[in-house]
């Protein structure tokens, strides 16, 4: 009999349809929404925070403390799982295997195996996939998937490693208040090619003062809000954007600014992380890469 798995942290989710095994989720979390096809599946966790509350609202919400997940114990006993995908990265992304754990004392029958991800770098995704795939009796897929994007990555470094000159980027996750981009992003920034100026790998992503920004004066800015598609990262910019401090900027009045979508790519550490760097690949060498991205996965702001 097949596993009936929840996956409860979009990352996971898109790494058990990556290897192949979508048909036996049973049920996702309320962020989980790639590929499209898992939209259809029972929602076991929800959020106090509106999924339209702009930048400084959320924020606002977070700081205020008391939870921020709930799981849907009715939801989550309906479906029987068999196999519960969590993290233990972040608090604010996505709901913790502590919560997990004490929801789960709380259903009958047998206990759920739960298998928690961690990555915080980006060889910490290859044993976030290892882990699933094991879990999951599908290690033959989880070497091939392994395999084909660590071969991406390859592909790239080749071409990278050995520049004398990278250029100096600034990834910001969070506008208000500013916020830089850590964990795997650092890392994805070098790969790529360039010298990230406030990220550190493996650690969490800083808080920035304006005056911070402008002190580093990078020659690239990429702003990729936690959660955020595009089109709502242009909206939430957009008063960023228009600020006097901001315009005296390198990267500004250069034209080097972009915007990506960071719900579907660079916040996850999933198989679209592979995305994420010939996105930014693509963004600061174009002459070198090119990997159908623009508009998709990136604008300039």
């Amino acid at each position: 009999m097949k596993q009936r798995v929840v996956s409860l942290v979009p990352a996971a989710t898109e790494i058990v349809c990556a290897l192949g095994r979508g048909r036996q989720l049973a049920g996702r979390s309320h962020a989980c929404d790639f590929p499209p096809e898992i939209q259809a599946l029972p929602v076991c966790v929800t959020t106090r925070i509106s999924g339209q509350a702009n930048v400084a609202a959320i924020n606002a919400a977070v700081q205020a403390g008391g939870p921020i997940f709930q799981i849907d114990l009715a939801a989550l006993a309906s479906v029987q799982p068999d196999l519960i995908l969590t993290q233990g990265q972040c608090g604010v992304c996505a709901i913790g295997q502590a919560e997990v754990e004490s929801a789960i004392a709380q259903l009958p029958g047998p206990r759920p195996q739960i298998v928690a991800l961690s990555a915080a770098r980006v060889a910490g995704l290859w044993d976030d996939i290892a882990a699933v795939a094991a879990a999951l009796g599908a290690q033959k897929e989880g070497r091939e998937l392994l395999s084909i994007l660590k071969n991406r990555v390859v592909d790239i470094l080749q071409k990278t490693c050995a520049f004398k000159r990278r250029q100096t980027v600034a990834c910001l996750e969070w506008l208000d208040p500013l916020m830089g981009a850590g964990n795997w992003m650092p890392e994805l920034v070098e790969f790529a090619g360039g010298n990230d100026v406030f990220g550190v790998a493996g650690q969490h992503s800083p808080w920035i003062s304006g005056s911070e920004l402008a002190a580093k004066n990078p020659e690239v800015i990429v702003l990729l809000p936690c959660g955020f598609d595009l089109p709502r990262a242009r909206r939430e910019a957009a008063t960023l954007l228009a600020h006097a401090d901001w315009r005296r900027l390198r990267a500004v009045k250069s034209g080097q600014v972009y915007l990506a979508d960071g719900n579907r790519y660079f916040n996850r550490p999933g198989p679209g992380l592979v995305d994420s760097l010939e996105i930014l690949a693509e963004i600061l060498w174009p002459r070198l890469f090119s990997f159908s991205q623009h508009r998709q996965g990136w604008q300039k702001a």
